[in-house]
């Protein structure tokens, strides 16, 4: 009986330390707008690290913040992933839209392509523009 249960607790510890959380790593930077105004405080800010490197499917969401919007622009925005997730030779993209009550108000128009080997400048700037 003392073995069966050492035996049990061997093998909890084991799938415990097989759990380990894969380490993260992070993406900074800011969204901003030229236009002279200010957002609404319901207004809700997603930006989204996508691995873009299929043609004809859609991007694949590595990372995504979204929330309220919280001051003025500047917008900052922090971004977890998993650098596992991160394979030579594809292309990552960080994209950002500005929403108010589920309608478009902003989105970048401009690819914001990223390397994710520490030679992206800090903090990324992602320019978004008005929907018309």
């Amino acid at each position: 009986m003392k073995k069966l249960l050492m035996l049990c607790c061997a093998s909890l510890l084991a799938a415990c330390s097989s759990n380990t959380p894969s380490p993260q790593a992070s993406l900074d930077g800011e969204v901003f707008y030229l236009q002279r105004m200010a957002l609404p405080p319901t207004a809700t800010l997603s930006v989204e690290l996508q691995d873009v490197s299929l043609m004809d499917a859609p991007a694949v969401t590595l990372a995504r913040q979204a929330g309220p919007v919280k001051g003025n622009v500047p917008l900052p925005f922090h971004l977890e992933y998993d650098p596992a997730q991160i394979k030579p030779g594809h292309r990552y993209a960080v994209s950002a839209r500005i929403e108010l009550g589920g309608k478009l108000l902003f989105i970048n128009t401009e690819h914001h392509g990223v390397q994710l080997d520490g030679s992206d400048a800090l903090p990324l700037r992602v320019k978004v523009d008005p929907v018309r």
